[in-house]
């Protein structure tokens, strides 16, 4: 066996015997040990309780592993050592890659945050917000705007309000040589710069809060706060457990909007949607998105059957089972295949499929035909 795979080897099964490994070799196998080795075997460090000793750990992680790696060990050290309680200082916040999971973390524990840490993990969440905005804010906005301009692009113009280039490309096959014009037997019309509240599209965000959706609560939160600066979409965000917080009035702040969620407890996903019901005065023209893993601790068979009338009454109803890049999500099969049945898309989606999603909702296309194209499994209806 060659020394590069003995010391792979080494490294892989963090073997006591350090012989023949590099110091810095030695560092990277005393880091992992901490962590995945500090169940069950005795004299291995672990990370105890000091807060100096756990930033010189990331340290040594972050020049080791690239940063999603890290982000990576760092979910693991906080489920399998316990390390939520060192997130309240904030000497120990400003060592952390921070990520949606962190955000996450940060707002399940807010209640418990002296103010000085408060400010800090303030300023964390908002650097991932920012960052989330760069990468989805353009794409969402491009997706969507151009979705509503062309359903709302008539071909019964005013003269006035005719798009001729358009209009021209339309009408190509049309072209009367002897003439040397083109015949416009289709019109096609600019889509209109100013709507009523009327012809607003109502896009409203049903997210579950409890504590196995908090990545998605995340990153709906931030396509909520991206949507409702367009003044071309009427957009509501609703968040839910047992109780129902409505943060529409705050979208124009994402920190704000996260720092008002309350991350863990129960659901009744059937509140929610009664709550959603009284806020719809245009069923044909709202797009009901349901963020929920779909296990219901209330009344089971009246949420299904609200989902049902709400479908009857014209609402686009479309469950994702997640709204994150964390994997296959865990979700209730027997409530999913029944909402399946109803006619309505199930299945989980990430948050870069999410903006072509809303533009193949707000143009009414079929969106199982669109999850086919994109390698999106749908739940099938029982």
């Amino acid at each position: 066996m060659t020394s590069e795979r003995i010391r792979r080897w080494k490294l892989a099964l963090g073997d006591d015997d350090m012989e023949g490994l590099g110091e810095r070799d030695q560092r990277l196998s005393r880091a992992l040990s901490v962590l995945y080795e500090s169940e069950g075997r005795k004299g291995r460090g672990g990370l105890g309780a000091s807060s100096p000793k756990v930033s010189r750990w990331l340290g040594d992680i972050r020049e080791f592993f690239p940063s999603p790696v890290v982000q990576v060990i760092q979910k693991d050290a906080f489920e399998r050592l316990n390390l939520k309680a060192l997130m309240l200082e904030p000497e120990f916040l400003e060592t952390l890659e921070a990520d949606v999971h962190l955000v996450a973390d940060l707002i399940s524990l807010r209640g418990a945050m002296p103010a000085k840490t408060m400010e800090t993990a303030r300023a964390v969440v908002n650097k991932v917000v920012e960052d989330l905005m760069k990468r989805l804010q353009s794409k969402t906005v491009e997706k969507v705007t151009g979705a509503l301009n062309r359903s709302q692009r008539t071909h019964r113009p005013r003269h006035a309000d005719i798009d001729w280039p358009r209009t021209i490309r339309a009408n190509l096959r049309h072209y009367q040589e002897d003439f040397h014009t083109i015949v416009p037997e289709t019109l096609v019309g600019f889509a209109r710069k100013s709507r009523t509240q009327a012809d607003l599209d109502h896009v409203m965000l049903c997210v579950d809060q409890s504590g196995s959706m908090a990545s998605s609560v995340v990153y709906a939160s931030i396509f909520a706060a991206v949507m409702a600066s367009l003044p071309v979409l009427s957009t509501k965000l609703v968040c839910f457990d047992t109780a129902i917080v409505d943060l529409t009035e705050d979208l124009a702040d994402p920190v704000k909007v996260l720092f008002g969620v309350q991350l863990g407890g129960g659901t009744d996903i059937n509140a929610a949607l009664a709550y959603c019901e009284t806020k719809i005065d245009r069923p044909n023209k709202t797009h009901l998105v349901l963020i929920t893993d779909l296990y219901e601790g209330g009344d089971a068979g009246s949420m299904l059957a609200r989902v049902a009338a709400l479908k009857q009454s014209g609402v686009n109803v479309i469950v994702l089972l997640a709204l994150s890049d964390d994997g296959r999500p865990g979700y209730d099969a027997r409530h999913a295949g029944a909402i399946a049945a109803m006619d309505c898309p199930v299945f989980a989606c990430t948050p870069d499929q999410f903006p072509d999603l809303m533009a193949v909702a707000l143009t009414k296309q079929d969106i199982g035909q669109w999850a086919s194209a994109n390698g999106i499994g749908l739940v099938r209806g029982t």
